[in-house]
Parts: C-alpha cells; sequence; structure tokens
C-alpha cells in the first residue's frame, strides 16, 4: 500500500542515526563562521570533538553523519541509544568543569534551551560556541547540513536533510486533497495550558498534517492559555504532550469550562510522543505523520507509524 511506502521512506531515515564517515584528514583548517544569532565563531574544521548542550542538537549530529565526533551530550538526551556510550554532563546549570575536560572543538548551542551569556563563560575557556536557533522546519533540516560541514561529513548530511525535507513534502501532497481542515490547538502539558505562539515550527508540522493551528498568529512565541481563550478558539482536536491514557474525560475535569468545546464533545483529545513535536531535530518528520494519523487517520488506512522509542 502506498500509504505503507510514505511511512516507510521517512522511518527508514532513523537507519541514518549513528552512522559514521571515516575519522577526518589531518589537514585541518581554522575558518570563521556566523553562527544563528549573527555572532562570529572560528571553529577548527573538520571537528574531531564536539559537544552538544541539548538533545535536539545531538540528534540532528547523528543526522548529519557525525555521532562518533560527539565527546559528551547531556544527562537530558537519550536518543539515539548510542548516547547512552557517550560522557554526560549537566547542563542545567551547565557544568562547565566537566565540558572543559572533554577538550571539544566546539559545542554546540540553541538559544531555545541555552542562555547566549553563556558564550563568554566558554571563551574564557578557548572553546568556541556556534549557536543554532529552530524557528521553522527548514531551520532544522539546514542544521544538519550545517553541522556536516563543521564535521566534514556533508555529503552525508546533506543527503539525510534532503531525505527529511522529501518526507514532509509527500505528507503535504497527501494531505493536500483535503477540504476541511480542522482547527488544532497544541498544548504542552494538560494543568497548566502552555503552548505556541507566532514563529514556531509546530505550526508548519500541523498544517502539513492537515491540520489549522489555532494559535499561529497569537504574539508570543510561548503563550499560556487561558481556559477562556480555548473556548473562543473552538478547536476541534486538541493534542498534546500529555499522559498516554489523557481523554476528554480528563481535561474536562481539569478545565470544566471547555464542556461547549469541541474537541471535548467530540472525544478527539490525543496525546503524542513529545520527544517528536517538542525537540526540533529529524524527528519532528516522524511527529508530523504521527500528527496526520491522528488527524485524518483515513488517509493512512490500516498503516502505523512505530514508535522510535
Amino acid at each position: 500500500m502506498r500509504s505503507q511506502l510514505v511511512l516507510a521512506t521517512f522511518l527508514a531515515t532513523s537507519i541514518l542515526f549513528g552512522a559514521c564517515n571515516p575519522t577526518p584528514t589531518n589537514t585541518r583548517t581554522a575558518t570563521q563562521y556566523t553562527d544563528d544569532l549573527g555572532r562570529s565563531v572560528e571553529i577548527v574544521v573538520p571537528v574531531t570533538k564536539m559537544v552538544s548542550l541539548a538533545p535536539n542538537l545531538t540528534e540532528i549530529v547523528f543526522a548529519a553523519g557525525a555521532g562518533d565526533r560527539l565527546s559528551g551530550v547531556t544527562t537530558a538526551d537519550n536518543f539515539p541509544p548510542e548516547v547512552d556510550t557517550i560522557p554526560k554532563f549537566n547542563a542545567v546549570p551547565i557544568d562547565f568543569e566537566a565540558i572543559r575536560t572533554l577538550e571539544p572543538d566546539v559545542v554546540l548551542a540553541t538559544d531555545q534551551v541555552n542562555s547566549p551569556k553563556d558564550a563568554s563563560m566558554f571563551e574564557s575557556l578557548g572553546t568556541p560556541v556556534y549557536f543554532l536557533t529552530f524557528s521553522s522546519l527548514d531551520d532544522i533540516f539546514d542544521a544538519v547540513v550545517t553541522v556536516g560541514s563543521l564535521a566534514g561529513t556533508k555529503r552525508r548530511a546533506s543527503d539525510h536533510s534532503t531525505t527529511l525535507r522529501q518526507a514532509v513534502m509527500d505528507l503535504r501532497d497527501r494531505t493536500r486533497v483535503i477540504e476541511s481542515r480542522p482547527r488544532v490547538l497544541f498544548l504542552i502539558g494538560e494543568d497548566t495550558l502552555f503552548g505556541f505562539g507566532e514563529g514556531s515550527y509546530v505550526h508548519e508540522i500541523i498544517d502539513a498534517a492537515g491540520g489549522i493551528s489555532v494559535s499561529a498568529n497569537e504574539p508570543l512565541a510561548a503563550p499560556v492559555f487561558s481556559d477562556e481563550y480555548v473556548v473562543e478558539q473552538e478547536p476541534d482536536v486538541i493534542v498534546g504532550s500529555f499522559p498516554p491514557d489523557v481523554d476528554a474525560g480528563r481535561l474536562l475535569e481539569l478545565h470544566p469550562a471547555w464542556r461547549t468545546v469541541p474537541a471535548i464533545q467530540k472525544g478527539r483529545v490525543y496525546a503524542i510522543n513529545p520527544d517528536v513535536v517538542l525537540r526540533p531535530g529529524p524527528r519532528v518528520v516522524e511527529g508530523a505523520y504521527r500528527m496526520a494519523l491522528l488527524l485524518h487517520p483515513e488517509l493512512f488506512g490500516d498503516s502505523a507509524v512505530t514508535s522510535s522509542r
């Protein structure tokens, strides 16, 4: 069945996790780069040792075919399985001394997790820091290529990035035929209603999956929604990083005012693996397909997505 082939295509990209190129040659050059914060960073490339300050960055490094260059990751890292063999350190607060002993050529950071102010501390230790930021799916896929350029694995990284982009395009082609798209509210947690405002890749995930994100135009990047807001928006579907057994009844207990919300009345409340949505890394492609399966299961027949956990 074609749907199974489409799903197999993007799941097959997981084969690239952990794949590595031979160790870079001895020909290394100090090169000036501009990171996503507009900072000028001098890095000796190809990088042979790097440290990741966030789980999504680690997944991007593996996607770039450079997992063997990682000399350290955070204690929050849990994917791919190879991270269990890599030295770990605390990232909140950052254990600068532990990272210094790892002697990385570069530290990868993201302003969505790490403070840009930490760059000065790393610079005092003689370690360059490259910041990445993620507002769109393209930012994520571009980051795979960027890391590949730093590590000397650009061809593998470019191939993987292209595969990820194509998988999203295939999903958009599949959901383009949908005439009536459900209004979707994505929430982080079931009690305090954390969500996403304008400028977030999460809205692209929902769009590719065949939905309309009700909070896409909210001016705050990370809003906290009120019960009144949810009632006014009238979402047809509520998806979130909820406990697996969440249902409409559970949300109604926590938020009695939602009794008129279409998603509650129709029982269209779903939990999704937070790691494939909240981590801006290569697995957001899986997140988009999982979202599509929740919103439009009829498009996929009897196919299913295998968990990446």
